[in-house]
């Protein structure tokens, strides 16, 4: 007796199609599974006995061989419960259904309910790509799913509902498409709570219309955390595309809410200075996305930069300049994607007061010097804004004047971001951080002023290359927000003055 469902399995971002073959014999009774299961897979027979009992069938007392193809790669997780309970039950003939076209993923319960799984997203994209036409998922986050297209998703809340489908006796009404445009955006901190720091707020501005990462020096409580937490609701709407592929991490993650379909407010991860490497790049037996990937499109939020470990800092290098970050293991080599903003803030010196105006620094000029020098040189070099966050004065604390609000700066950022799209349009490239160097050469166009004084910048600063460059992408943004399609001196100074802290505390 035979029976062959399928399923779909994940390997990093990608999903791909799994057969899942049941053949029942004769011998001694056994449960072996087959295909290169993992632990998670092995204890799926233990869930499907007592699920089937449980629910008035007949468990066979046989030797049941259940094969998961491809079997040169590695299968993990609980997906493969409900395909291999069906198979079980259509092997041994207690029930009959067309399953041709369709694919099964879901955890049992020991009763039979059918809990929520990871890579949803993933799996229904595949799914559809290799021209099936029926999906039944975990009814928890089934929502996921109806982002695709063409695809009939059944939500499943438990094998008694689903039997009773596939019998024809009982319907499971299929989930309907999600609307991405009718999403309602949460609601966010906003702007117009942060008294003073215009210069900040400026700088914030420039960051998010061209997707620039930013490094945030000041004392404690002038509102450098206050001010990061509130740049999400001035980042650029997401696109459907950057809304799918950012979810599809979440989703493998296992990190997206139930009841979200599509995330489409960009995301802002705040580890605390304790997470390992593995946990900000990615890691494990088979590699999952770290928090760097889980920011992708979004911000990563570093406070109190120098108290994170230096190798995690330096895990950071690469992923940064290719927006994408590799993990090797044992079981394989796999890629994130990681195109984020990088948002650090940190104090001047261990007492957070070296600078300040009123306040006297404790700290010694060698313990100023260690702390300062737990931020690498190189790391230093590729956040494109240094931006100095002064106290604030109790005049503008105690103002009763309204700061301007979020949504009036994300009409100006939205402004700016849509005209890099149509600049970049068929080049991947979705904002002005992200430019390459000979795309530079043509769209960063300065006039014969801003080429002097940026001329004179690099001499007087003894700029390196990366910085030079980094100034060019944040003149071209300043520039966007302007209006204007050349690069003027203005542009270019304001640009400058954004890089000029290192000189000022890594320099002495």
């Amino acid at each position: 007796m035979f029976a062959k469902l399928f399923s779909v399995g994940l390997y990093g971002m990608d999903a791909y199609i799994v057969e899942t073959e049941a053949f029942i014999s004769g011998g001694l009774p056994a449960f072996d599974v087959v295909g290169l299961p993992d632990q998670s897979v092995k204890e799926s027979r233990d869930r499907v006995r007592s699920a089937i009992k449980n629910n008035g069938f007949e468990y066979p007392v046989s030797r049941i061989t259940v094969n998961l193809a491809p079997a040169d790669i590695r299968k993990e997780g609980s997906i493969y419960d409900l395909p291999l309970f069906l198979a079980l039950l259509i092997a041994t003939e207690q029930i009959t259904a067309e399953t041709e076209n369709s694919v099964f993923a879901g955890e049992l319960s020991l009763k039979g309910d059918v809990r929520p799984i990871k890579g949803l997203l993933a799996m229904a994209i595949k799914a559809k790509a290799a021209g099936f036409a029926s999906l039944y998922v975990p009814a928890a986050n089934a929502a996921e799913a109806t982002v695709v297209e063409g695809l009939t998703v059944y939500p499943v809340h438990n094998v008694t509902e689903l039997i009773a489908h596939l019998k024809g006796e009982a319907e499971i009404a299929p989930l309907t498409n999600v609307d991405f445009s009718s999403q309602a955006l949460p609601e966010m901190a906003d702007f117009c709570d942060v008294k003073g720091q215009a210069g900040a707020k400026r700088a914030l501005e420039i960051a998010a219309a061209g997707g620039h990462n930013v490094l945030l020096i000041g004392p404690p409580g002038s509102g450098k955390s206050m001010l990061a937490k509130r740049l999400p609701s001035i980042l650029p709407e997401m696109t459907f595309e950057e809304s799918i592929e950012t979810t599809k991490i979440h989703s493998i993650a296992g990190t997206l809410p139930g009841n979200v379909p599509l995330i489409k407010v960009r995301p802002f991860r705040a580890p605390h200075h304790t997470v390992s490497s593995a946990g900000l790049s990615g890691g494990g037996a088979i590699p999952s996305p770290g928090e760097i990937s889980l920011a992708h499109n979004g911000v990563l939020f570093l406070d109190e930069l120098p108290e994170f470990n230096r190798t995690t800092m330096e895990v950071l290098r690469q992923p940064l300049e290719d927006g994408i970050v590799t993990i090797s293991r044992v079981a394989g080599t796999l890629s994130y994607p990681c195109t984020i903003m990088l948002v650090a803030a940190m104090n001047p010196c261990p007492c957070g007061y070296y600078g300040h105006p009123k306040k006297p620094c404790s700290c010694n000029s060698g313990s100023v010097n260690r702390y300062l020098n737990k931020v690498s040189g190189p790391l230093l070099d590729r956040m494109d804004l240094h931006v100095e966050v002064p106290p604030v004065e109790f005049t503008e604390l105690n103002s009763s004047e309204k700061a301007e609000s979020s949504g009036d700066i994300r009409k100006r950022v939205n402004t700016a971001r849509k005209l890099q799209q149509e600049r970049y349009h068929g080049s991947g490239i979705a904002c002005n951080a992200r430019i390459t160097t000979s795309l530079s050469k043509q769209f960063c166009v300065l006039d014969e002023g801003a080429e002097t004084m940026l001329k004179m910048a690099f001499d007087k600063l003894n700029l390196s290359g990366r910085a030079y460059d980094r100034i060019l992408k944040v003149a071209r943004t300043i520039a966007d927000l302007d209006g204007s399609e050349t690069i003027c001196s203005p542009h270019v100074a304001e640009a400058v003055q954004f890089r000029s802290l290192d000189r000022k505390y890594w320099q002495g």
